[in-house]
């Protein structure tokens, strides 16, 4: 595990607009944040092989940056495979403690969550009503509700709030900007993935109208889980560790997308964690910290139904 790079005092400047906006994400977007994260700066390890509520891989995970909470989601126990879409998501303090936990029936992959801090409490943004496109189960909608210990919700749930911001959207999946308030999604538009982003109040009063809406650069490997900050989206792809097909230390990349463009402007492999077994690369995450962001990312290790959760950060912005 490598030492962090400092954020620079012009990194500082740079964020500080993005940063003010943490504490009320229920306000209106503030101005995006300018700079992106360097993706060739070292990781540091915030958790360490953590066991989560079930014991299956970590798919991804997201945090409430007010309540210094992580929320990480994972397929249930006992679901046979992830083509149930039976999900579990795990409530964690910020050292990897178990909070609490919910099932979730029904819903998707668990590509990627988002958070949205609400008071002392939390809603959740995922997909939702999962169907099996192309031999894989994939949610078709996105769903938010709040996150309530030990409840089990199905797609018919009344706790839940459903939304289609792009009409005959398939795969669909999002994630929550807390520097400017912005809810970002993947979606299959029947040809291709895309990416779009939109005000997240503007949603929640019905609104699908979008700020940005790009093609995902093609040929980056296997899809695991995006973030956004700002201007960018920061993708990860890779796979488990496998003797002759993917060694140590394996394929795991980071992208830097512009939302405002559709560029790639960077792609760096990424060797956090090198020293994990069977290491999935799996979700990636925004917390802040004193004001500063972290760009985080998952990694899965351990055996077949004893499956850990670890999480790597940079913080260098350039």
């Amino acid at each position: 595990m490598s030492a962090h790079l400092p954020v620079s005092r012009r990194g500082l400047l740079k964020i500080g607009a993005g940063v003010a906006a943490t504490a009320a994400l229920a306000a209106e977007p503030a101005a995006a944040a300018e700079g992106r994260f360097e993706l060739t700066a070292p990781s540091t390890s915030l958790l360490w092989r953590k066991p989560l509520y079930d014991e299956t891989v970590l798919q991804s995970f997201a945090f409430d940056n007010v309540n210094k909470h992580i929320y990480a989601v994972q397929v249930k126990n006992g679901s046979g495979s992830s083509a149930a879409g039976h999900l579990c998501v795990t409530k964690l303090s910020l050292t990897g403690a178990i909070l609490g936990h919910m099932y979730l029936m029904s819903f998707g992959h668990g590509v990627q969550i988002g958070v949205e801090p609400s008071g002392t409490s939390a809603y959740l943004w995922t997909e939702t009503e999962a169907k099996v496109i192309d031999g894989e189960i994939r949610g078709t909608k996105l769903a938010r509700f709040k996150f309530v210990n030990g409840q089990t919700l199905t797609p018919t749930s009344s706790a839940l709030t459903k939304y289609t911001l792009v009409d005959g959207a398939v795969n669909t999946t999002c994630t929550v900007d807390p520097s400017t308030n912005r809810l970002v999604t993947r979606y299959w538009d029947g040809s291709r993935f895309r990416l779009a982003a939109y005000s997240l109040s503007a949603v929640k009063s019905g609104s699908k109208e979008e700020l940005f809406d790009v093609p995902q650069p093609t040929g980056l490997g296997t899809f695991q889980g995006y973030a956004a900050y700002g201007n960018f989206v920061y993708i990860l792809t890779g796979n488990a560790y496998h003797t002759t097909n993917n060694p140590p230390p394996g394929n795991t990349y980071t992208h830097s997308v512009d939302l405002r463009t559709g560029k790639l402007v960077q792609r760096a492999r990424s060797v956090a964690g090198k020293s994990l077994d069977y290491r999935e690369p799996e979700g990636m995450g925004i917390q802040i910290v004193s004001g500063a962001p972290r760009l985080c990312l998952g990694l899965a290790s351990g055996v077949e139904k004893a499956r850990l959760a670890s999480i790597f950060y940079k913080t260098e912005v350039i």
